[in-house]
């Protein structure tokens, strides 16, 4: 029953790519943990199901349609948040297009939308929550990058790579620009059992063997209980001396050090 454990009681979290994945577990653990969210996606129906999950569990969501790369619908969305729950609190910059492939098999297009769901996207909805966020009395951010930025062989990751390194400099602008309005941003980089990673254990069968390997705790993690726990955890005033970090959720694999 959502509101059970109160670390997020009362406040509002807004999510993007909610609609699956890494989204929907976040949505999940901080409608327990007590917050109302409001989630966002492409799909509209996918977002719906979510929230009808949320709700199912007792808790409050909006589902709203949003295409991050338009700054028209992240207006909306974030009007539309305070309209129906009067704050912001959480916001979650989830969505992201991925442009994979090496250098010379990566379209414009694709590194575009990339870059404007990836980067633009995050700073455009940072900017826009932050006077909600101050308002009252601070916040979380996450943004959301990849280990992919630190790999020694970026073989055809350079322009997913790029964009997301991208992310985390923004993250880090943002802490120290904000801090002193009680907004703290951080940059998860998490493994998940979300349907992207899937796939690509699916085309890449060989290279996900070996990837599997290499993490320390022996598996994946669970979108709602390792990630989305864990972002409700980074919400409490316990950590409110952290921001401006990049957090790996990946089960010890990679070295942002």
């Amino acid at each position: 029953m959502a509101g059970e454990a109160a670390g997020l009681h009362g406040k509002v979290a807004l999510i993007t790519g909610a609609g699956q994945g890494i989204g929907q577990g976040v949505a999940l653990a901080m409608s327990a943990a007590g917050a109302a969210v409001v989630v966002t996606g492409r799909t509209l129906s996918k977002v719906e199901e979510t929230a009808r999950l949320v709700r199912e569990r007792g808790g409050k969501a909006l589902a709203l349609a949003c295409d991050v790369k338009s700054a028209q619908d992240l207006t909306q969305v974030l009007d539309r948040t305070i309209a129906e729950f009067g704050g912001l609190d959480v916001l979650v910059n989830n969505a992201q297009e991925v442009p994979l492939g090496k250098l010379e098999d990566v379209t414009d297009d694709a590194f575009i939308a990339g870059f404007e769901s990836g980067p633009l996207a995050t700073l455009r909805l940072m900017k826009l929550a932050r006077p909600h966020l101050a308002a009252r009395g601070g916040g979380t951010i996450f943004n959301f990058c990849s280990s992919a930025g630190i790999r020694w062989d970026m073989t055809g990751y350079g322009a997913y790579a790029a964009v997301k390194q991208a992310v985390r400099a923004l993250t880090r602008a943002a802490a120290a620009e904000w801090g002193r309005e009680g907004i703290r941003v951080l940059t998860i980089a998490p493994h998940a059992e979300s349907p992207g990673l899937k796939w690509w254990f699916e085309n890449n069968p060989e290279e996900a063997e070996a990837f599997f390997r290499t993490i320390p705790l022996g598996r994946i993690g669970k979108l709602e209980e390792d990630i989305g726990r864990a972002l409700v955890a980074l919400c409490s005033p316990d950590m409110s001396y952290l921001t401006g970090a990049t957090i790996p959720l990946d089960g010890g694999q990679a070295n942002f050090d």
